[in-house]
């Protein structure tokens, strides 16, 4: 599983391309020639996923009872948008209009990467989103991480 890390300001042209930061693209190990997957994000972002992590979610959503409205419900969701995204030999991306319209992203743009994720945000959304933080981000800490160790034993 890929390990992606970093904050990194870019710029879309008119064209609706992309360019990937230099340190984040050192990171692909290859990647990149399987090519990526972006979809909507939950929040109002774009997500993405290496080709190989897409394979692995979408192989997750198979197991799903199909019959049940609420996994019909989820799949067509976490599905709408989803592009396959190739990158080119100058290290761009081309980001597709419906996904920037989902997004607000119109020129400057935080690319977010984390785990096996690269978020992709328009500046004004991930600014809006990012100062909401957490009045005690320590409380918050220990709710999310801090029953870890009884999970694992």
């Amino acid at each position: 599983m890929p390990q992606f890390l970093g904050e990194y300001d870019c710029k879309m042209d008119a064209k609706g391309r992309m360019k990937l930061p230099s340190n984040l693209i050192k990171q692909f190990d290859g990647l990149e020639k399987d090519g990526f997957v972006m979809n909507c994000g939950f929040e109002p972002c774009l997500v993405l996923y290496p080709k190989s992590e897409w394979d692995t979610i979408t192989a997750d959503l198979e197991k799903l009872n199909s019959y049940e409205p609420k996994n019909r419900r989820f799949i067509r969701y976490f599905f709408r948008g989803a592009s396959k995204i190739n990158v080119d030999s100058t290290e761009r991306i081309l980001i597709p209009k419906k996904l920037q319209e989902y997004a607000k992203i119109t020129k400057d743009i935080i690319v977010f990467a984390y785990l096996n994720k690269i978020e992709i945000w328009s500046v004004q959304q991930y600014n809006d989103f990012i100062g909401e933080e957490p009045e005690d981000f320590s409380s918050l800490a220990m709710q999310v991480m801090g029953n870890k160790e009884s999970e694992n034993n």
